[in-house]
């Protein structure tokens, strides 16, 4: 507690310095993490790929969570007072077996999805490119903690080789079903990628906060894991003094953030649709699909434009 009142009085009288030491000291501990923790998850990784045995497969969540909780702690102690208001429901839990949709706007929307997760929910994992796994250590890391990695087929490798057909997706979920005998949550940011104006515009989009949503990759999780998961989480990220960058999170700029996270049910017929592999071969199945999609994104626009307003309305009631 010392440690951090004194950081946080260094953050009020030289806020410039503060910024430094903080963004200094996380690149170093986060750094020190990564290295130090490569050898025994290697070590573990290549025993669990060997053996299959599951001591080694919960040492290298046991590392995993370890590598979290250090960064999350350096959010507690090296960064200045904030006004985060974060919600999840009461009811989840370290054991149980979750999809998580989401909203994205910046890199660190997953540093926050593991700092609201910490002791509240299992692991997070989402979809990866195969081709992560060459680079050192994070991408053997993924392989190891069973991220589901993808490998996407061109429609020119397709046209030349068609064998390749609907292959990408055989593998996604092979990568999927090895989260089936373990507590689980993964991540899947709906609109594919980062929200800027441009893209915004581009689309057409017919949201005020959001790009368009993306079902297949939702629907491919459900058809994978759906009999085993015990729900589907939707999570509203806000960043109400603007998009921040990872740099932005480590100086302690993000000053005011705002994570609202609520169950989200499934209509049973469209449930039923999806096990049976009815999105990628039954039209009907497809729309329905959108069209839950699309309402679930419709609630999230207006819950952001709450979210924002509540955080102005606090604001309005400071002043003197």
């Amino acid at each position: 507690m010392r440690l951090n009142s004194a950081i946080q009085k260094i953050h009020e009288r030289t806020p410039k310095l503060a910024k430094a030491m903080s963004l200094a000291t996380a690149t170093g501990v986060i750094a020190a993490n990564s290295f130090g923790g490569s050898i025994p998850l290697w070590l573990m990784g290549v025993g669990k790929i060997i053996t299959g045995a599951p001591i080694a497969d919960k040492t290298v969540i046991k590392i995993a969570e370890h590598w979290i909780s250090s960064n999350n702690a350096l959010i507690d102690n090296m960064l200045p007072r904030k006004d985060w208001r974060i919600h999840l429901p009461d009811d989840v839990h370290m054991d149980g077996k979750y999809l998580l949709v989401s909203n994205h706007q910046s890199w660190v929307d997953t540093s926050i999805v593991q700092y609201i997760s910490e002791k509240r929910l299992p692991l997070t994992r989402f979809f990866t490119k195969f081709e992560l796994i060459y680079i050192p250590i994070v991408g053997q890391a993924f392989y190891f903690l069973d991220f589901p990695m993808m490998r996407r087929h061109s429609k020119e490798a397709v046209a030349k080789n068609p064998a390749l057909q609907g292959k990408d997706i055989e593998e996604a979920k092979r990568a999927c079903a090895l989260l089936k005998d373990k507590p689980f949550t993964l991540l899947n940011y709906l609109e594919g990628t980062r929200f800027t104006q441009e893209k915004h515009d581009k689309q057409h989009s017919p949201y005020t906060h959001l790009l368009k949503p993306r079902a297949g990759g939702l629907s491919l999780a459900i058809n994978a894991l759906g009999a085993d998961m015990d729900g589907i989480l939707d999570m509203t990220i806000v960043y109400p003094d603007g998009v921040p960058t990872y740099g932005d999170l480590w100086k302690g700029n993000i000053k005011r953030l705002g994570v609202d996270v609520r169950h989200i049910k499934i209509p049973d017929e469209l449930f039923a649709g999806i096990q049976n592999g009815g999105y990628e071969n039954d039209d009907a199945v497809k729309a329905q699909m959108f069209d839950w999609v699309e309402q679930i994104w419709r609630q999230k626009d207006q819950r952001i434009t709450e979210m924002l307003a509540e955080f102005d309305d606090t604001a309005v009631d400071k002043t003197p």
